[in-house]
């Protein structure tokens, strides 16, 4: 009899560290049989909120989803073929972003994939530019976002720019 108990404590032991286990791989992975986690969802909202914002003109939809200390860089390359980067505040995108322009301001990203340990998510997302309707350029943003108490919170983005090899 007590060999049986012995066995049966083995077993509901061994089946509540597998599923302790299963339920961490699934809460760690950003996508899970297709679908996405919560975190990444929202930390993917983030991103979709500056996107709509810049389509819209909207500079303090712009600003919110930023930290206080985000910071902007973008890589190029110049007429030689050298790669620059360029460094841009936040305080300017979101100006510009509210600034009355006549062509809408359209970033579509694709082929989103998101990676979180904790509070902190990066993002990488490809992405297509379009000014007033037509395509301007392509590239891909990066994005590092952090978890605070009022949710995700876009710390730097860094992307590329190019016109030519866009998928």
């Amino acid at each position: 009899m007590k060999r049986i108990s012995h066995f049966l404590t083995l077993i509901l032991l061994t089946t509540a560290i597998t599923s302790a286990d299963t339920r961490a791989l699934a809460q760690a992975a950003s996508t899970v049989a297709g679908s996405v986690a919560p975190d990444a969802a929202t930390a993917r909202e983030t991103v979709d909120k500056l996107f709509t914002g810049m389509r819209n003109g909207d500079s303090t939809a712009v600003r919110s989803v930023f930290t206080k200390t985000a910071a902007l860089t973008s890589i190029s390359k110049n007429a030689a073929d050298s790669v620059v980067t360029h460094k841009g505040s936040v305080d300017g995108f979101v100006k510009a972003v509210g600034t009355p322009h006549k062509e809408q301001w359209d970033e579509r990203i694709y082929d989103v994939k998101i990676s979180i340990d904790r509070p902190m998510a990066v993002v990488w997302a490809p992405y297509k530019f379009y000014l007033g309707g037509k395509f301007s350029h392509c590239g891909v943003n990066v994005f590092n976002l952090l978890k605070t108490s009022a949710g995700w919170k876009i710390n730097d983005i860094t992307d590329t720019r190019r016109k030519d090899a866009c998928p």
